[in-house]
């Protein structure tokens, strides 16, 4: 054979095979090498202060989301609600690659140390249930407004009881940020009626048998005078539903109101049984899903617009009208975000 014919030969075989790889790559039928790629570049993670009925309500979100994108969250629930703890652990996450957290503040002050140096390395971060202080290097907060929903419950609460009487206040645990907005939003309420006086606040409920034993004893302590007792966290809430749900079985003739927030299964039978007046129900699943479908989004190039930092997850007040119907109204605000996210919250850079 000539090299004037090998060498044709050899450009034939050469064009025959980068013809036949470009067919591949452009076959309607074959895998989106695009999207492939782009989906290996997902390094996600979602970190929780403490173990905590509430976070697993937002787990769920997590991994509804995880199911519905096919990208595996890196999830992690720390020991405690120190800021040290939340800097070392989410450290220990980015040092192994994650580059998009979706993180409960442990500090709403503290916390902004370790954003800034994880902003600096290139790190998103989404806050989900508490919001840091403002400025913040977080490109979103996914979340109920605590302070909005403490004071929607104590407006109710003060309905309930005729605008007038004594409200003992029951916090959770002071070193939470969200409990400090909630003591401040239920004191306002308050103070727009001068018939309605809080008459005495206890804090510091870590488990729900402390609660109970707490709360029992401040009733029986102001027995002759509390009309109104609110709740606004989860624990104190299933105590308040335990606690009132043996009041009200001895027959005892005053009447006390009571109103919490979250959705336990027992405060949702107590408020069934009328034990409880209400509660009110945040979008904990909202909070967890809504927070990744953001990060999936930056990582996809969009970018947060400005001054749209705080995505309210809504809140729906439970009483006995909607007990059964209400958490279709809760994944109804979620749909509706989700549709929203690209037109109201981000922009594609």
């Amino acid at each position: 054979m000539g090299k004037t014919k090998k060498n044709a030969l050899v450009s034939l075989v050469v064009l025959s095979l980068v013809g036949t790889l470009a067919a591949g790559c452009s076959t309607s039928k074959g895998v989106d090498q695009t999207a492939a790629s782009k989906e290996t570049d997902y390094k996600l993670g979602w970190y929780a202060s403490a173990p905590h009925p509430y976070f697993e309500e937002v787990k769920k979100g997590v991994e509804a989301f995880e199911k519905e994108y096919g990208i595996t969250v890196e999830k992690q629930i720390g020991p405690d609600w120190n800021q040290t703890s939340e800097t070392d652990n989410v450290g220990a996450l980015a040092a192994k690659g994650i580059k998009y957290f979706s993180i409960y503040p442990s500090d709403g002050s503290g916390a902004n140390g370790l954003y800034e140096e994880l902003t600096n390395r290139g790190v998103k971060i989404v806050n989900f249930g508490a919001s840091t202080v403002q400025p913040t290097t977080a490109s979103f907060f996914v979340g109920t407004d605590a302070k909005k929903a403490a004071m929607v419950a104590t407006e109710k609460l003060i309905e309930l009881m005729g605008d007038k009487g004594n409200i003992i206040n029951v916090l959770e645990v002071l070193e939470d940020s969200n409990t400090i907005l909630r003591k401040q939003g239920v004191e306002e309420v308050v103070k727009k009626h001068p018939n309605v006086t809080i008459i005495q606040e206890i804090s510091g409920m870590k488990s729900t048998e402390e609660a109970v034993q707490k709360i029992d004893s401040v009733i029986a302590a102001n027995i002759d005078k509390v009309d109104g007792i609110i709740a606004t966290g989860f624990t104190p809430t299933v105590a308040i539903a335990q606690v009132m749900g043996d009041y009200k079985s001895k027959d005892n003739k005053r009447t006390i109101h009571s109103i919490g927030i979250d959705t336990d299964p027992i405060v949702v039978k107590a408020i069934k049984d009328g034990t409880v007046d209400a509660t009110i129900a945040q979008n904990s699943f909202g909070a967890g899903y809504l927070s990744m479908l953001l990060l999936k989004k930056m990582a996809d190039g969009w970018a947060p617009k400005q001054d749209s930092y705080a995505v309210d997850g809504g809140i729906v007040v439970v009483t006995k009208d909607n007990v059964d119907t209400f958490q279709d109204d809760i994944m109804k605000v979620t749909n509706d975000l989700k549709a929203n996210l690209e037109t109201k919250y981000l922009e594609k850079k």
